[in-house]
């Protein structure tokens, strides 16, 4: 039986402030960005930290962050911040919202995981959604994988692959 993959013409980034320290969270985060490909043009990219943001104040570095991905966005993008005030999706409805956001067309659809202090004001007035993984807090490290899983998942079930079990 062969199956027919749908690629879109829209591009997927995933985005994060600073590298991971812990190899694990590196080979999980390269292994769905991997499988992800199959399916759309997708690019994981880590922005550089916030030089000498241990010694300002939690305000001041989210603005700080916020500069930084602010330069990273481009006119037209769709930004869907991962925080923990937005929307909760099970897997099927996860991939059905995937799927809405592609059909508005955005030549890219960008998903953010900021500090581990979360985003300013100017973040929340730039993005189009807020995507919360779950009730409870996840380190802006881990998150990385989970949210990669998740995608990839989704990705699957659009295309009536077997990866999912209900």
């Amino acid at each position: 039986m062969q199956v027919s993959i749908f690629v879109w013409h829209m591009k997927i980034v995933f985005t994060v402030i600073g590298k991971t320290s812990e190899p694990f969270i590196s080979e999980g985060a390269q292994l769905f960005a991997g499988r992800l490909t199959r399916y759309i043009s997708f690019e994981y990219v880590e922005l550089q930290d916030v030089k000498g943001g241990g010694k300002l104040s939690l305000q001041a570095l989210k603005e700080a962050e916020a500069e930084v991905f602010l330069k990273f966005f481009q006119s037209g993008d769709t930004i869907v911040l991962l925080d923990e005030k937005g929307k909760e999706y099970h897997s099927r409805g996860f991939a059905a919202q995937i799927q809405k956001w592609m059909n508005t067309g955005p030549k890219r659809l960008v998903f953010v995981v900021g500090g581990a202090f979360g985003f300013s004001e100017r973040m929340y007035a730039a993005a189009q959604s807020k995507l919360s993984m779950s009730k409870m807090t996840t380190s802006h490290q881990l998150i990385r994988v989970v949210f990669l899983e998740q995608l990839y998942r989704g990705m699957t079930i659009l295309n009536n692959e077997p990866y999912h079990n209900d």
